[in-house]
């Protein structure tokens, strides 16, 4: 197990997130993450939709879609027996990516954020702007990969 240190105070977990001195800051994500336990768990790519596959929230906002991604996202890993404390390396996948929608995606964070517990700034993660997904309501899809002991 690796020692992290959250605001001076030590804590036993499989994962490190840091971002070394000389890399880009600020920025909302961690840009190295260690993972140190011995069992990994990957999350495929989760979209806005409940478990019926039926779209949550307003199909046109990005946050709605984002929220519910996310807390898809920690319904795998809870199967798993993980949370995103756990994450190394999380993956957006954005329809007609624009520096402009931003806001939008980190409004759906925020919204889940403390719900979710996830932890700020991120682990490890890619932004990736494509052209469509499988469906086209489909915003966004989020993939994320968790270690554990």
């Amino acid at each position: 197990m690796a020692f992290v240190f959250d605001d001076g105070k030590p804590a036993m977990t499989t994962v490190q997130l840091l971002s070394p001195e000389g890399m880009a800051r600020p920025v909302p994500y961690h840009h190295v993450s260690i993972g140190t336990g011995s069992r990994q768990v990957h999350v495929a790519g989760q979209v806005g939709r409940d478990a019926d596959g039926r779209p949550v929230g307003d199909t046109d906002e990005l946050a709605d879609q984002v929220a519910q991604a996310l807390r898809n996202t920690a319904r795998g890993l809870a199967g798993a027996g993980a949370s995103f404390t756990d994450v190394v390396r999380l993956r957006f996948y954005v329809t007609e990516w624009t520096p402009e929608q931003m806001d939008d995606l980190m409004a759906g964070v925020a919204r889940v954020a403390d719900e979710l517990a996830i932890p700020q700034p991120f682990p490890p993660s890619s932004l990736i702007g494509v052209e469509v997904l499988y469906a086209p309501d489909v915003r966004v899809e989020i993939e994320a990969d968790a270690v554990l002991d």
